[in-house]
């Protein structure tokens, strides 16, 4: 699949951009998402700035990051203690 040029509407301004015909997809939710966040912080905050309703919406992407990062961290280590247990397991068996 080669790339494809599409146009995404963010805050009310339309982005030209070239992405991957897989990509596609993802890109166009991801505009969706930003879009219904700017359009939540607007009713609750009775903000009209949209600078500040993206930097509204990119904190709250970037604090959703981290904390789905540190859940990964903390998955890893409960499969690494999983692991050490199954070898301690499979030791005392042969």
């Amino acid at each position: 699949m080669g790339e494809l040029s599409i146009k995404i509407k963010i805050a009310n301004r339309v982005y030209p951009l070239t992405v991957n015909a897989k990509e596609e997809e993802g890109v166009r939710k991801a505009a969706e998402e930003i879009n219904k966040s700017i359009a939540e912080y607007e009713r609750l905050y009775a903000v009209k700035d949209y600078q500040d309703l993206l930097a509204m919406v990119a904190l709250k992407t970037a604090s959703s990051n981290l904390s789905l990062k540190q859940q990964d961290v903390e998955g890893d280590s409960q499969i690494e203690e999983s692991l050490v247990q199954l070898e301690q397991l499979f030791d005392n068996y042969l």
